[in-house]
Formats: structure tokens, sequence, C-alpha cells
């Protein structure tokens, strides 16, 4: 199963009839998967705000399918669980309470994981093509929980669950350069479609002038030289050791791989790297037009990208011209003018959410998400 890979547009007509089953069941597993080595009735997180526990995630992505796929975000529609809306909407119940709810008995919980998804792929079978969003989202938005109940494991330093995709790829060979872009006019966003996010709507012309971006993101032996050079604070999950520095992957300390793309930075520490080293990061517009055109030559594209780390822009999210909400109003709108645009997708990130297009977006004080950076010549 492939689970990282650049496609080049829309999610729309990638996932249909039998397809759509499958990924809703694939995601699932996966889900299921990356907390699978854990005591789920007995293990206890702490409170901090980068993580929710264990079992009020698993049941949010049950919930949030159930909401949209059986109940078509309906309020009033009968639950499979009771008290399932003021349990599990995370758009109602405040982080710091979900450690104090009164739950079900977690047998009752993870039963609710299995009804919903069966009970969703019935519903698919008799739902027209034309009439399958709520199917994509709920799809493309437990694979995004997928990816944070690892960030969660490399927060707490627990171990890697037994699933695929949980490291970067073996490094590609090849020392840093830079790919040239006369840039020029080009659409960005998405078109309409069978199922297209809300912020990725508004496609529009942008006008980008030339520019010359990395064809890498900057790696961990770059990283380490400027931390050697200045003195600089190191990253989180990082401590020097005997030899060399060391990286923390979930509960273990290794050495760097010096030709691996950095992982683990917050925006501040991107563009601190960038100052040092005389370069920049791309802006959005940058990063998408690099992606979907050949370099100056016509023939080179921009990459390797995808299977890697997310990457930081100097983007802030912002909407696009003449933004609505989708249904799920909260996917987007809350956090334009707070958050930065990262671009691509990381090691954890499954294929059909990295598009070209696709914008993900978090505070920029934050490190615990799988994201680096790439940079363009000043």
């Amino acid at each position: 199963m492939q689970t990282t890979g650049l496609a080049g547009g829309a999610i729309g007509g990638l996932y249909e009839g039998v397809d759509l089953a499958s990924a809703l069941t694939d995601a699932r597993a996966r889900t299921l998967g990356a907390y699978a080595h854990l005591d789920l009735p007995n293990v206890r997180f702490p409170c901090i705000p980068l993580v929710n526990p264990a079992l009020w995630e698993l049941s949010h992505v049950a919930w949030f399918q159930e909401y949209w796929c059986l109940r078509g975000g309906d309020e009033h529609a009968a639950t499979l669980l009771a008290r399932s809306d003021a349990l599990f909407n995370s758009s109602l119940v405040p982080h710091d309470s979900r450690w104090h709810l009164d739950y079900p008995p977690p047998a009752a919980l993870l039963r609710y994981l299995d009804e919903t998804l069966e009970a969703t792929l019935a519903a698919l079978e008799c739902t027209p093509a034309d009439r399958r969003y709520f199917f994509h989202l709920a799809l493309l938005h437990e694979d995004m929980h997928a990816e944070a109940l690892l960030m969660t494991l490399q927060t707490l330093g627990l171990p890697a669950p037994a699933i695929e995709a949980i490291c970067p790829p073996a490094p590609p060979p090849g020392s840093a350069r830079d790919i040239h872009f006369e840039g020029g006019a080009f659409t960005q966003g998405t078109e309409d479609g069978d199922f297209v996010f809300d912020n990725e709507r508004g496609a529009h012309r942008v006008e980008v002038a030339p520019f010359a971006i990395a064809a890498r993101p900057v790696t961990h032996g770059e990283y380490a030289a400027y931390l050697e050079a200045t003195g600089a604070a190191p990253p989180a999950h990082w401590k020097r050791g005997e030899g060399d520095w060391l990286a923390r992957r979930f509960d273990r300390w290794a050495p760097i791989d010096r030709h691996a793309p950095m992982v683990h930075v917050s925006l501040a520490e991107a563009q601190a790297w960038c100052r040092w080293a005389g370069r920049r990061l791309p802006t959005e517009s940058e990063w998408e037009f690099a992606a979907r055109n050949g370099g100056r030559d016509g023939r080179e594209r921009f990459g390797p990208m995808i299977g890697g780390v997310w990457e930081w822009t100097s983007t802030p999210f912002a909407p696009y011209p003449g933004f609505e909400p989708g249904p799920y109003r909260d996917y987007s709108q809350p956090w334009f003018h707070s958050h930065y645009v990262l671009r691509g997708g990381s090691f954890a990130t499954r294929a059909r959410i990295a598009t070209n297009r696709y914008r993900n977006f978090y505070l920029p004080h934050r490190s615990d998400m799988f994201a680096g950076f790439r940079t363009c010549a000043v």
C-alpha cells in the first residue's frame, strides 16, 4: 500500500465505488494500527496542548465519520453511541475537558469504531457517486488523524507501532543544488471537482517572479552545521552525543543521519537557518509553481519531495479569493491568519492527501509535526 506520493490534482475521481470502500477500510486499519501496541483501556496521556487522550481521539474519528456519512451533519439525527456529540465533537468539547468526561467503557468505544465503519460502508453502497462528498471528507479526515497519532507517540517518546511508513525513506544521493524557474502566471488552487478542500477553492491567477529553489529539503547534516557554527539551541528531540548529534525517533535515540531531511523544526527555527545560510523559505505560490512545472530547461521536476517531511513556507494561512467554508465549517476558517502554510507531505502522509495543491497549516511555534523545510536563493 503506497502511503506517500505527489498526486497532480484534487481527490475527486481517485476513489469511487469499491475503491472508496477499500480506502475507508484501509484508513481505519491504519488508525487502529497506530495505537495497537498500547494498552488502550489503561494508557494515560498527559494533558498537554499537543496531544489528545488516546481513546478520545480514536472515538472522535468514528464520531466524525458517523456525523457526516450517516447523519449528514444533522445534530438531531440518531447516533450509534449515546451522547456522542457531547463527548467527541471537537468543535464543542474544549481540549482540556477531554481528560475528565464521563465516557462509556473502553470496549464500547472500540465497538463504536467497528460499528461506524460497518454502517458507513453499507451507506456508501447505496449512495450515488455524485453524493459521496462526505465519504471523501471522512476518509481524508481519518488519514490526517492517523498521522497525528504518530505525532503523539513521537511527542510522548512512546514506542513506534508495527505499521509501515513510520520513518523517513532512504535519503536520495547527490549534493544540494537549485532548480531555476523563469516564473510567470499560473492558476493557484483547485478548480471545482468531486471533492476539494474549502481552502483550496477560489483558484486564481498568480504571477511569480523568477526564482531558484533547492531540489531537496535541508538535511540533518546541514542543520547540524548551523548549530555548531552558531551555538543555537538544538531543536526538539535532539541532543548532543559523544561523537555526534543524537535524534529521538519515538522512544529511541540514535546518531543523526546527516543525509536525511531535517524534521521537527518550527517556522522560527527554519527561518533562523535560512538567515545563517543566506537563503529564504519559498512562498506558498513559489512552492506550488515549482511542484507543477519543470525547471528552466522544461524537463527537470521539483523534488525528490514527498516521502520526506512537510515543508514550511513563508506564507501565512489565509483564504483564497471568494472563500466560502465547506459543510465542515471549522476545517479552515478558524485558523486563518494565525497559522502558516506547509506544503508537500511527510513519510507518514497518505498519498491521497498529498496533492500539489494541498495546503497544510500549523501555528508557527509548533515543531511536533513531521515538518522540515527547503529553501530558495535570495
